[in-house]
């Protein structure tokens, strides 16, 4: 079984670590409603993906007008 014969230096374990790092979605514009979205999905806006309507949206009810 391969064992590390020796222990790896807190500096090695940490040049490792460096690229452990959280990162800002890529974020695209939607090319029918131009807003932000996240690419290779349904835009949450306007509901469309690749020229189509994938996901019918509702009207918005607001509730104070009940």
């Amino acid at each position: 079984m391969a064992v590390p014969k020796q222990r790896q230096s807190h500096s090695r374990t940490n040049k490792r670590r460096s690229q452990h790092k959280i990162e800002a979605p890529g974020l695209r514009h939607c090319p029918r409603c131009h807003a932000p979205r996240r690419p290779h999905r349904v835009c949450p806006n306007c509901g469309t993906y690749a020229g189509r309507e994938v996901v019918v949206q509702q009207a918005r009810v607001d509730s104070d007008d009940e």
